[in-house]
């Protein structure tokens, strides 16, 4: 029996060794820091930030990366710049708080507000999001998933790459502990109709439309949304 994890994305070869396209929620963006980037990261990198190739190691343990802690685990997808990250993980202090993030520029910035909200309980992983979630997190362990302005691929022929979508979802929904919350926020209409559209024929999860989460503080992807007159949507979703 073959108990290797599979590939991580960008990893997967066909037959002859060519990289395989894959369908992904995401794009690789430029990695180049500015100086208070530059200054996050090696102040923090080492102690909150899990490498990339620590995933592959068979003995790969993620609750390691909080030594001494037994405490819930909350997800972001897709922390950004760590706006939102720094703020609620702060108010959060007896939680550990996983951020998925693949913009390497953006983990760094998110390094220092973490740093200047105090927020110690943030590990950062650069992992695509949906691999990480199926291979590094079992059924039932994560407590609570944010997923604030996932990137809304707004060109029809590229709406296969959203997250949101019926095989995610199933697979998220696993992951959620009986009682969690999955919280999410868009300023896409058509992006918000999909995700009401998906998690509402979801079984393992109950919810909708919710009013703004008070705790959520405006980012900036919130500000430019606003600024462009488009209304922000929140969602709630709980286990069954």
């Amino acid at each position: 029996m073959n108990d290797a994890r599979p590939a991580r994305p960008h990893h997967k070869l066909t037959d002859d060794g060519r990289r395989m396209r894959e369908v992904l929620t995401y794009s690789r963006r430029g990695s180049r820091f500015t100086p208070r980037q530059a200054e996050g990261w090696a102040a923090h990198q080492a102690d909150w930030v899990i490498p990339d190739e620590a995933v592959d190691r068979p003995d790969f343990d993620l609750l390691s990366w909080w030594p001494d802690r037994d405490a819930p685990l909350v997800v972001e997808v897709g922390s950004g710049v760590g706006e939102a990250t720094a703020v609620l993980a702060a108010q959060r202090p007896d939680v550990n708080v996983l951020a998925l993030e693949v913009w390497t520029p953006g983990i760094a910035d998110g390094l220092w507000r973490v740093a200047e909200a105090g927020a110690d309980n943030v590990r950062f992983c650069g992992v695509d999001a949906v691999w990480s979630l199926e291979h590094l997190l079992g059924p039932g362990s994560i407590s609570e998933l944010w997923t604030f302005f996932p990137d809304p691929w707004h060109k029809k022929k590229h709406r296969k790459r959203r997250l949101v979508t019926g095989p995610n979802a199933a697979m998220i929904a696993s992951r959620l502990a009986p009682g969690a919350h999955w919280r999410l926020a868009t300023d896409w209409a058509d992006y918000a109709q999909q995700m009401i559209e998906v998690l509402d024929a979801e079984p393992l999860l109950t919810g909708g439309r919710v009013e703004r989460w008070a705790d959520r503080p405006v980012t900036r992807f919130e500000r430019k949304g606003l600024e462009k007159d488009r209304e922000i949507t929140d969602l709630t979703y709980t286990r069954t």
